[in-house]
């Protein structure tokens, strides 16, 4: 049995638990919360980096983060599933998942200054630069949106993207970025993977 340590609101914590869910590899895990601000937590043992999500394998070994997570779940699955063999269409799947995966870690940052410093301290310029960041990779995902009926790292990294700003509301990219609301719709179509691992459902 894998565990698999993380919550059920992190967006990189949902990546994993989705592709699980769409592989089949759920009977194969469990799922322990973590909780990284805790000093002494297992999550700073098993990922000196102290982030989550972190995957305990069989033999004790660990991994992270969550885009190895995904490669070794794809591995297990026969491979090929949510990560393709052929090189190109690989690389467009893995550039689209780091374009997400960047946007949630600047959405991150705006919410633990949020979290976590007084508002006194709070640097406006800072987050003017984190929202940036979001709203260039969301107008860069409306250009050239992946393929929403195909699941893949990239696909899975975008929606988990798009609902943790739909929840936190870092920015408002219904608004921004509309054409994007049909992407969403058509990949939770394609992948009720992705309504089973929200927050609200776990």
């Amino acid at each position: 049995m894998m565990i698999l340590r993380t919550t059920d609101t992190s967006p990189f914590g949902r990546k994993p638990r989705m592709a699980a869910l769409h592989l089949g590899l759920m009977d194969q895990i469990q799922i322990v919360p973590a909780d990284a601000m805790e000093a002494n937590s297992a999550l700073r043992a098993e990922n000196p980096l102290g982030k989550m999500p972190v995957l305990t394998l069989a033999d004790g070994s660990h991994v992270f983060d969550s885009r190895v997570i995904l490669e070794h779940f794809d591995h297990l699955a026969g491979g090929g599933r949510i990560i393709p063999h052929d090189w190109d269409a690989r690389i467009n799947v893995l550039t689209a998942q780091a374009l997400a995966d960047g946007v949630m870690d600047a959405a991150v940052l705006v919410v633990y200054e949020g979290r976590y410093r007084p508002a006194e301290l709070h640097h406006e310029p800072w987050l003017a630069y984190q929202r940036g960041k979001i709203e260039r990779g969301l107008a860069q995902l409306a250009l050239a949106p992946p393929e929403p009926n195909l699941v893949n790292v990239g696909t899975i990294a975008t929606a988990c993207m798009l609902g943790y700003l739909d929840w936190r509301k870092q920015v408002d990219w219904r608004a921004t970025t509309p054409s994007l609301i049909n992407w969403l719709s058509a990949f939770r179509a394609a992948c009720p993977a992705f309504d089973a691992t929200a927050a609200s459902a776990s």
